[in-house]
């Protein structure tokens, strides 16, 4: 994995040093190298940055790569991420008369581009995001996977574009400004993840499998892939076994690397499939056991209490998966004191850019990939299932899905995501009107939704809901496992992202994805023979969050100091009465995520002020 930041300007011509703090910014995403290469000229019109975490090709991969003929660059490529199927694309790329310098899959990426030109991103199976500046026609092309695993970001300029994997290498140039209005306060709060959204006004995010072209002419925006709606005709048996295959293949290309590779291993199905099927194909490759990893609180397992969205804790689950496949596991396991170290949090902030911070679970999951870093650079995830196999509680809530809205919206009022701005000023809420955002966002969602004819209203719906998922909430949880991985250098995987999959299942029946009356039945179906029993017939769990008083007792402390402090920046944002009433409010039994949802976003939405200063058009 990598970080790439650049400059493109057509008239006035680019600065170097001007682009060499933005590249800087990317040095956590790839403490490994790094590489500026600008057009040539008196006045380059592009620069093209790198900071690259070396995990393919080690000594070759070096980035910016150029491809030139007869003394003359042609193309020029900046590259985040990882494509699974680049050996076939060089060997076809080979037989039709091209040669390579290196082993790496930027190269052929970049070679790919030469034969095949903006097409090529059809043909690659991975996570990605990268730029390309095609010198003979003075052209920049930016370009993201089909999922958005991977971010890139682009902020326009008069006669150009400024772009990177994250706001803040944009925000290092002194062309870009760092100004919050309200639909980006409005995207902020809001949990809908609108496609292209950047949250700082001018900013965009390149839509997941989207290319933006910059040229003299202008800036066009071109969609490459996206969901279709195709007739399902297996059935139950050949679904399963369809399933099956995919995984197979998927966790098989996924395993490659020249560094090491471990699993996040959490005890729930989705975590547990992808550790046992990465186990089962390095003992066939006499690889050695599966490395594996998962985090844990100080006596969270002996006080745990069921919450509205936790059963079970995580911690007999996982020892008996590790147990099962012979898994060389480690738990890391931390403190209140690590959950409110000030760096801790500072680190995540800085790699959110925006006070987007759910608290406690970034905070930890930071801190477990910190710890991974030291022993593994790639890590495999089971990110994203819920998503595809429809796990997600509120998709079996019949009133959450026949809501006129995005279904975990209905479900917020007992769960995670609450759209409440009691802690704001009365005038900022009225301001932000937040339930006609959503709305408005809602309804642009649904008109994107392909169907098929002939479809019972349930399974019509059912379409809908998932594609809402696919499309918008996933997006919500990738940023999270980017940001916090790359925050120190881990490159983590989705397996359940590869499109092909993620198509496959979208297609479907909503009665075949729960054939056995549960949630993910495919998924469940496809793995069974590869886990204990506990773990298949285990209820969806999401990942952990502390339930000790103390850490709320912390964050309470802090916001009465805000509140106390007449020159805290987010004073002029908050109801300072209703702040004291939640801070005074009782505190009984275990401390549960959702209610100390508002603490949270006061405390960073105050760092985020001292920290990025930006100018507020509220």
């Amino acid at each position: 994995m990598c970080g790439i930041a650049g400059a493109v300007d057509l008239a006035r011509g680019v600065d170097r040093a001007e682009v060499e703090p933005m590249v800087e910014t990317m040095s956590c995403r790839g403490p490994d190298d790094a590489g500026l290469w600008l057009s040539e000229g008196e006045r380059p019109r592009a620069a093209m940055g790198h900071r690259r975490l070396a995990v393919v090709d080690v000594p070759g991969g070096r980035q910016p790569m150029t491809l030139e003929h007869g003394g003359e660059t042609l193309l020029t490529l900046v590259f985040s991420g990882e494509v699974y199927n680049f050996r076939e694309l060089r060997r076809e790329l080979e037989g039709r008369g091209h040669a390579f310098r290196t082993s790496s899959d930027t190269e052929v990426v970049l070679v790919g581009w030469l034969e095949w030109g903006s097409e090529v991103v059809e043909r690659l199976n991975g996570m990605f995001a990268f730029a390309i500046w095609d010198t003979r026609r003075e052209e920049l092309f930016l370009v993201r996977d089909r999922m958005g695993v991977k971010p890139l970001y682009w902020y326009p300029t008069p006669e150009g574009v400024l772009y990177g994997s994250e706001p803040k290498a944009i925000l290092a140039h002194p062309r870009s400004e760092a100004v919050l209005d309200l639909d980006g306060m409005r995207e902020l709060l809001a949990h809908v993840k609108t496609p292209g959204h950047g949250i700082y006004r001018g900013l965009h995010e390149v839509r997941p499998g989207s290319w933006v072209r910059v040229r003299r002419e202008g800036v066009d925006v071109h969609r490459y892939w996206q969901l279709e709606a195709l007739e399902h005709t297996e059935d139950r048996d050949a679904t399963v076994a369809h399933v099956r295959e995919l995984l197979d293949d998927i966790v098989d290309r996924q395993l490659i690397a020249d560094v090491p590779l471990c699993a996040l291993l959490s005890g729930g199905l989705d975590s547990s499939a992808i550790t046992a099927l990465a186990a089962q194909k390095l003992r066939a490759q006499d690889a050695g056991p599966v490395r594996s990893f998962s985090v844990d609180f100080v006596g969270y397992e002996d006080s745990f209490s069921a919450d509205p969205m936790r059963d079970t804790p995580d911690g007999p689950y996982v020892r008996e998966l590790a147990e099962h496949v012979a898994a060389d596991h480690s738990a890391i396991t931390l403190s209140n004191d690590d959950l409110t170290d000030p760096d801790a949090r500072a680190a995540v902030l800085a790699a959110r850019d925006v006070p987007v911070s759910i608290g406690d679970m970034d905070t930890s999951l930071y801190l477990l990939f910190k710890a991974i870093r030291g022993r593994s650079t790639v890590a495999l995830s089971g990110e994203s299932a819920d998503e595809v196999f429809g796990g997600y509680r509120w998709f079996h809530d019949a009133d959450a899905v026949a809501a006129d809205t995005f279904p975990w919206m209905a479900a917020a009022r007992t769960g995670p995501l609450d759209l409440s701005t009691s802690h704001f000023a009365p005038d900022l809420r009225e301001r932000l009107d937040l339930p006609d955002y959503v709305d408005a966002s809602y309804r642009d969602a649904l008109a994107e939704v392909p169907h098929v004819d002939g479809v019972s209203a349930q399974e019509r719906r059912m379409r809908e809901v998932c594609y809402l998922h696919l499309t918008r909430f996933v997006q919500i949880l990738l940023d999270r496992k980017d940001r916090m991985s790359m925050a120190s250098g881990l490159e983590v995987r989705v397996p359940f992202c590869d499109h092909r999959l993620v198509q496959y299942v979208f297609n479907t029946p909503w009665a075949l994805k729960t054939f056995d009356g549960r949630e993910k039945s495919l998924l469940r179906a496809a793995t069974r023979d590869l886990l204990p029993a506990s773990i298949v017939d285990r209820v969806k769990s999401p990942y952990p969050s502390t339930q000790d008083p103390g850490y709320e007792k912390a964050l309470r402390t802090s916001v009465a100091d805000l509140v106390s402090d007449r020159d805290a920046p987010v004073r002029e944002l908050v109801d300072v009465d209703a702040l004291r009433t939640a801070i005074d409010a009782p505190q009984d039994g275990p401390s549960i995520d959702t209610d100390r949802a508002k603490l949270e976003s006061v405390l960073q939405i105050d760092a985020w002020l001292r920290r990025y200063r930006p100018t507020l058009a509220l």
